[in-house]
């Protein structure tokens, strides 16, 4: 386990990485890196996806602890089809994440424009993301969301990483990591295998890419 109190400082031109809120990527994955549609068969189907509702054949107590420990008070940051999804359900299910109605809701959204979920605000540009990361506040999550987190990758706009990481592959579908993602080092926080055999581990942004040849 790293030591979240001595955790090394990485300089984005602007304000130390300790003086901003962090943008945190919660994420569930195969091993060839599928996104798509894990919580249901008709979440999202597009490009003929399949194989909705990937995760629930591995979810456990082991995995729902994790979940429940996650779904800490943070603000979201969330792509328009994933604030579709949350808005359609999590108003009336509060009681399964405590103050998820009282946290802002960022929305990367060019076409929505007004939502009746309370504490939902719209934002159009990388720009606006990066002047609510640098204001004071509690960190930032961002579920979902494959394209805006393509983005935010392509950007280096990603401090933490919350990855679990499923053993299957997937084949055709959304993925997390790809469309720009930069080179970019990462430090492992902490991690966990639960008896489904799902890997759930936490990484941090740490600074550029370093290369070495093996036995030299």
């Amino acid at each position: 386990m790293v030591n979240l109190e001595t955790h090394p400082t990485v300089d984005l031109g602007v304000v130390s990485y300790d003086d901003m809120r962090k943008i945190i990527v919660l994420s569930m994955i195969s091993l060839d890196g599928v996104m798509q549609a894990p919580g249901g068969p008709e979440e999202d189907r597009s490009g003929g996806f399949a194989h909705g509702g990937w995760v629930a054949p591995f979810f456990d107590e082991a995995y729902g602890m994790v979940m429940e420990k996650q779904l800490q008070p943070a603000d979201l940051l969330l792509g328009r089809k994933t604030f579709d999804i949350f808005a359609s359900y999590w108003p009336e299910h509060e009681k399964d994440w405590l103050g998820i109605n009282d946290v802002t809701k960022y929305v990367m959204s060019h076409t929505k424009k007004e939502s009746s979920w309370q504490n939902t605000v719209f934002l159009k540009s990388l720009a606006e993301i990066k002047k609510i990361k640098n204001a004071a506040g509690i960190d930032i999550q961002v579920h979902g969301s494959g394209e805006l987190v393509n983005l935010l990758l392509k950007n280096d706009f990603v401090d933490e990483l919350w990855l679990k990481i499923h053993p299957l592959t997937l084949g055709k579908g959304k993925k997390l990591f790809d469309k720009g993602t930069i080179p970019a080092a990462f430090t492992l926080l902490e991690h966990t295998v639960t008896p489904g055999g799902v890997i759930i581990a936490n990484y941090r942004r740490t600074g550029n890419v370093k290369t070495a040849t093996i036995g030299a």
